[in-house]
């Protein structure tokens, strides 16, 4: 989605930082605005102290006369965000007696967008898997990259990255046990296998890839990818696979009823026994 709907300000941080209204766009390629208005935008509307924001900008090497320098590059960003909303009577970018705030009323951030349809999926009650499966693909197409593009560098942004990108996983993850219970195996196997190949050790992406294999009659590869997934944790993490990821290959190896299509896979994550 290249723009949010039925907003005036849009702010994108889920692949780059930019803002813009209508055909007023502007992208922020890292910089002390772009820290700032990183820092703000994770802050979700809070207000951020004028220490805080120093130490996102500086880290422990202020400048001197460094609330001078803060206020400069605020009053830039300021005027920044009103060349994008010349008809709004306040600016976005307030002060406050402790610090800075951005006010997000009215506006979309495609952060949020994300976030509140994951959450409604976790939730949907009677809603139909084809629904939910469409609403979470939906959601992911918001990310055309690294939260922030991978700039955050203060330790706001970057803890807000970081709760980002376990929500895209967690997203994803919901995504494949729909599709999977859809019976949709074939579809997802090739981006199943990037993600495990290119994420982190990720046992449930793993053990969605083993499921979709064998019930694309792919056992023996659902095997294999099980023995690289044991071999990669020994030699990054130094652990074992956990019990719920060995009863998925104890599963494959019996032929588990779980593991035929349109069954509960999600039963294979119970203890055995």
């Amino acid at each position: 989605m290249s723009e949010l709907s039925g907003v005036v300000m849009n702010f994108w941080i889920l692949g780059r930082v930019a803002a813009g209204s209508g055909d007023r766009l502007v992208h922020f390629r890292g910089g002390m605005q772009g820290a700032l208005l990183m820092a703000l935008l994770a802050a979700e509307g809070q207000i951020l102290s004028t220490g805080t924001l120093i130490t996102e900008l500086w880290g422990d090497n202020p400048p001197d006369s460094v609330e001078n320098a803060l206020q400069a590059h605020v009053s830039r960003l300021r005027r920044k965000l009103q060349s994008i909303e010349p008809d709004r009577p306040t600016s976005r970018l307030v002060a406050q007696a402790s610090g800075y705030r951005l006010l997000l009323d009215g506006a979309g951030v495609d952060a949020k967008v994300f976030t509140d349809a994951l959450a409604a999926a976790r939730a949907a009650v009677g809603v139909r898997p084809t629904e939910v499966a469409y609403r979470l693909r939906e959601a992911l197409a918001l990310w055309q990259g690294p939260a922030f593009g991978g700039t955050a560098a203060g330790m706001t942004a970057e803890a807000a990255a970081v709760r980002l990108e376990e929500s895209r996983i967690a997203a994803l993850e919901l995504l494949f046990d729909v599709e999977l219970k859809l019976g949709c195996h074939t579809d997802i196997v090739p981006e199943l296998t990037a993600l495990v190949r290119v994420e982190a050790p990720n046992e449930r992406l793993c053990e969605q890839l083993m499921v979709a294999l064998y019930r694309c009659g792919r056992q023996s590869e659902a095997l294999n990818v099980y023995q690289w997934m044991r071999n990669r944790m020994a030699e990054e993490l130094g652990i074992d696979p956990s019990p719920m990821l060995r009863n998925h290959e104890r599963a494959i190896l019996a032929h588990d009823r779980e593991l035929r299509i349109r069954e509960d896979h999600l039963l294979l994550r119970q203890p055995v026994g």
